[in-house]
């Protein structure tokens, strides 16, 4: 029976990170995955990351899997591919089946890593062909290059149906609908306006009746809920579909926990059946961690950060390292995680009706139940000014933690403050240069650029633009608003991409001066 000084259980962002900080203290340590390739779930994740430097912000998902990767096999970690951990026995056995043999390892110490598996719901015709999670439909565009459908409905408004119904429009599919159950979107505000001024309409409040279609999805009805979650007769809206996702939900995957006697919690708030642990993944057998979703689901750059702490907590306990040097070493750390769960979406508040955002500003209704902030609202908030010349607009309404945009503007005319989730505020005596990177650095895509003044009559917005092919200079369009609806004509005047920007294109659209503050998408016309 081969022994390891630690093995660990999944190869994706926090198995990953805690290999890396086990094996630069010198342990032996181990990888086992399931899948043909490392990484997880960061492969498929080619949005750009929130939270500062130190959470990679403004970094794609799958960047940061190769640097992962990368940190891997500098520090000397072995990581086994298309090996699956069929157990976790006393005194730390683990049996794994690698191809089509089993083998025994043990481990000194153990750290499960094993993610999340994505919840489903059932419905008439919900076994149909066409029916996938949204997780699946991330696999089949970003690493297999395959376009799911091509009319979808979407449903679940979390963070993971927000961003995958982005994902699926860039990929080429019409997304007819998001929709929910819950009565408002729960995931962040920047991830819905984005899918919101492409034009998708957002359902509160709805959840589907049936799926139709006798060998496949061919059309989808969704009908209103009330607060028992009951339909409500006469509200059935029918859509021509050839696809439906469901972005429900998470639940960790912690079998291998329950079956090495860790105690374990039925907790919605850490999506379910999760193990009892302290803030370095220590479970309630020694020398057993925990870590990522299957100790609860959080976004992964959390899951970085809690495998970053498990593999220095290993190194303590196989004594590797001192108890002082495990404390200095988590101190960054501990500070790191503890800034990605402050603001409206912290763990700490699932569940909480928040009226007000830190600042005491009035949370956009129509945000929550629509999908974008109204006319009437956007006006409130700190980032959304007017002055001369060509300036920052920062449609950002929600208390998140992230700072990109701060440390992108090189004329320091965008402030956070010290708290990370502070709303962003223009310095109003500071001088924009236009140089895009504001709008370039924010991961959700919520900064423009504004010019009034642009010439006789228009104006100029500049907009993040990441769609394929792009439009050439002197096309002319529609310019939509925040709800996706058409607001006025409008013709390119430039497109930039320069690898500083990191595959965001800024376009820059002309528009009458009186919708300067009001055009946030271009379409083409349709020839």
């Amino acid at each position: 029976m081969k022994r390891y000084d630690l093995i660990v259980v999944g190869a994706g962002p926090s198995g990953l990170s805690a290999a890396i900080e086990a094996a630069k203290r010198g342990l032996g340590v181990v990888v086992f995955d399931e899948n043909e390739k490392p990484g997880g779930q960061l492969f498929k994740q080619i949005h750009k990351f929130f939270g500062s430097k130190e959470h990679k912000a403004k970094i794609r998902g799958f960047v940061i899997g190769e640097q992962l990767l990368k940190e891997a096999d500098e520090a000397g970690v072995e990581v086994v591919l298309n090996a699956t951990v069929i157990g976790l026995y006393q005194e730390k056995e683990v049996v794994v089946r690698i191809g089509e043999e089993i083998r025994r390892m043990k481990g000194d110490a153990i750290i499960i890593a094993t993610g999340a598996a994505e919840n489903m719901v059932t419905f008439e015709g919900w076994t149909l062909p066409g029916v996938i999670g949204a997780g699946a439909a991330q696999t089949m565009m970003n690493l297999h290059g395959v376009r799911p459908g091509k009319k979808i409905l979407m449903l679940g408004s979390g963070n993971v149906g927000l961003v995958v119904s982005f994902q699926l429009l860039q990929c080429g599919c019409e997304v007819v609908a998001l929709v929910d159950a819950a009565p408002k979107i729960g995931g962040y505000g920047v991830h819905a306006a984005k899918v919101a001024r492409t034009g998708v309409p957002f359902y509160l409040s709805h959840t589907i009746v049936k799926a139709e279609g006798d060998e496949c999805v061919t059309g989808v009805t969704i009908a209103e809920i009330d607060d028992k979650f009951q339909f409500i007769p006469g509200t059935e809206k029918h859509f021509d579909v050839d696809t439906i996702c469901l972005a429900v939900g998470l639940s960790p995957m912690s079998q291998l926990l329950k079956m090495a006697g860790c105690k374990m919690e039925d907790n919605p708030r850490r999506g379910g059946q999760a193990p009892i642990c302290d803030g370095y993944g220590r479970t309630s057998v020694d020398g057993i961690f925990a870590v990522g979703d299957v100790s609860g689901i959080e976004e992964a750059s959390s899951a970085m950060i809690e495998g970053r702490m498990a593999g220095i907590a290993a190194a303590e306990y196989l004594g590797y390292i001192g108890k002082e040097e495990m404390e200095e070493s988590l101190k960054s750390l501990d500070q790191a995680l503890d800034g990605l769960r402050q603001g409206m979406f912290a763990p700490k508040n699932r569940g909480k009706n928040i009226e007000k955002t830190e600042e005491g500003i009035p949370v956009s209704a129509s945000l929550l139940k629509r999908g974008f902030v109204a006319e009437d609202e956007i006006g409130r908030f700190p980032g959304v000014t007017r002055k001369s010349g060509v300036h920052p607009v920062m449609e950002c309404t929600q208390n998140i933690p992230c700072n990109p945009c701060q440390d992108a503007c090189p004329k320091n005319c965008i402030r956070i403050g010290e708290k990370i989730t502070s709303l962003p505020v223009v310095d109003e005596s500071a001088t924009c240069i236009g140089c895009g990177m504001c709008v370039a650095s924010c991961s959700g895509q919520a900064i423009f650029l504004v010019d009034e003044g642009y010439g006789e009559g228009c104006a100029s917005v500049t907009i993040p633009y990441e769609f394929l092919p792009l439009p050439e200079v002197g096309q002319k369009g529609v310019a939509l608003g925040r709800d996706g609806k058409e607001v006025c004509k409008a013709e390119v005047v430039s497109v930039k991409s320069i690898p500083a920007f990191d595959k965001t294109n800024l376009l820059t659209i002309k528009v009458p001066r009186e919708y300067g503050m009001k055009a946030r998408f271009f379409k083409k016309e349709v020839s």
